[in-house]
């Protein structure tokens, strides 16, 4: 008698979200500010774009000019930080690892998100399991997190939106199995959906498709024609049937883009320059890291187009003769071309560099002229020593002369808290 096989069981997705991740990451190394009202400025301390869970209760919206609102954080005890992008990247490295060590399979999606796919075995008391990834990461880097769990990533991006927002949750939910899924579904809006942007969502609610389960019930045909197959998907994925895959590997970028505003207007070439080598450097330095080889190069230059003032902008761009990595060459290019679009008498806002048609460096194209490939830099060449010690020192470490060294031109981060783990200085001490 030959006996019957059960059915398997079909893959779980989970989505594991960090809390106020920007928030999150100052607390961890400043423990009094936990339960104040928190907030992290934007780009030269512009916008509000992380808001601790007091602050969102205050009701300061996102986006919020903080030169506008001023008043209201001040009134109400805001404790304001400038944007630190090397602890939030450092945080969220540290994040990432300790989910890729307690996970079969991984997909960073963000900076803050990322998603897990558990198959087999895995799947046994999936919840419980969650709730023991959510202590670990707490335990191991200090940031909150948020789980949902379900058999798509539509899904589970939905079940991660009310893990954080009901407290009940506990920081867990999953929609498997839940008898009330219909009805927790019936509460969201259709705009928050995973692929449904502000246009397709005032289309659906046009036609009385206002929440997420109306759009879960909706005619496949109806959806399709007006939605395209990208949209049937996402109904199907809502219906449980998964159409998104895992993309542990996501496809190399094709481009590459390094610019920031100023921290005041600029006039004078020689500080476009300094700035314009910061941001080539940092790129070919993120080329490296990747492995590839630019074959395009493009330079832009802006003014402020919201100040009643001359306005001007160009972008000039020059396909390299061969395509690389090296900061020398992309760098003469660059400057090059920075010199040929410069016009004086206005004052400018940023500068920056796209690299495009990027390529393995290991298989790329040779030109024309090219009867093999240039030799390989060795282990101690020049690019690799700047940037073993531009990653044990701290960015900057070693950079060009072109770079200058008063930056006056540079981004306002008056508010900036300390490189608490990439700089030896801002290290936490413990007293006895």
């Amino acid at each position: 008698m030959s006996s019957i096989r059960s059915r398997p069981e079909p893959p779980r997705f989970a989505l594991v979200d960090c809390n106020n991740f920007y928030v999150s990451c100052e607390r961890v190394f400043q423990p009094h500010l936990e339960g104040l009202p928190v907030v992290v400025l934007s780009n030269n301390d512009g916008c509000v774009v992380a808001r601790s869970n007091e602050v969102k209760r205050l009701g300061l919206p996102m986006g919020a000019p903080a030169f506008k609102w001023q008043a209201f954080l001040e009134r109400h005890g805001v404790r304001v930080f400038s944007s630190n992008y090397a602890l939030y990247a450092d945080m969220s490295d540290r994040v990432m690892s300790v989910l890729a060590s307690l996970a079969p399979e991984i997909e960073i999606y963000s900076h803050d998100e990322a998603f897990l796919l558990f198959q087999g075995s895995w799947r046994r008391d999936l919840k419980e399991y969650a709730g023991r990834i959510r202590s670990e990461v707490g335990r191991r880097t200090g940031i909150p997190v948020s789980i949902g769990l379900a058999r798509t990533k539509t899904l589970a991006k939905l079940a991660n939106k009310l893990a954080k927002t009901v407290p009940g949750f506990q920081g867990v939910l999953d929609l498997e199995g839940r008898p009330d899924t219909d009805r927790l579904l019936s509460a969201l809006p259709v705009k928050d959906v995973w692929g449904i942007g502000p246009r397709y969502a005032a289309l659906l609610e046009r036609h009385g498709i206002r929440s997420v389960l109306a759009l879960r019930e909706a005619d496949e045909q109806w959806i399709k024609k007006r939605l395209t197959v990208v949209g049937l998907q996402t109904v199907l994925e809502l219906r449980g049937i998964p159409c998104i895959g895992l993309e542990a590997s996501p496809p190399p970028a094709k481009s590459l883009r390094r610019s920031r505003s100023f921290g005041r207007p600029v006039r004078d070439l020689e500080e476009l320059r300094e700035a314009l080598t910061v941001h080539v450097h940092s790129a070919a330095q993120r080329l490296r890291a990747n492995q590839q080889v630019a074959g395009c190069l493009h330079v832009f230059l802006q003014t402020n187009r919201f100040k009643p003032e001359p306005q001007y902008s160009a972008q000039r761009s020059t396909a390299l003769t061969q395509a690389t990595n090296g900061t020398q060459p992309l760098l003469k290019t660059a400057l090059g071309l920075l010199k040929r679009i410069y016009k004086p008498g206005y004052a400018y806002t940023k500068t920056g560099v796209i690299l495009s048609d990027l390529q393995p460096e290991a298989s790329r194209q040779l030109s024309l002229w090219e009867a093999e490939p240039p030799k390989r830099e060795g282990p101690k060449g020049l690019m690799q020593v700047m940037d073993r010690i531009n990653t044990a020192y701290g960015k900057g470490t070693l950079q060009y002369a072109s770079a200058g060294t008063e930056r006056a031109w540079e981004m306002r981060r008056e508010r900036l808290s300390g490189a608490f783990t990439t700089s030896w200085a801002d290290i936490a001490g413990v007293k006895p």
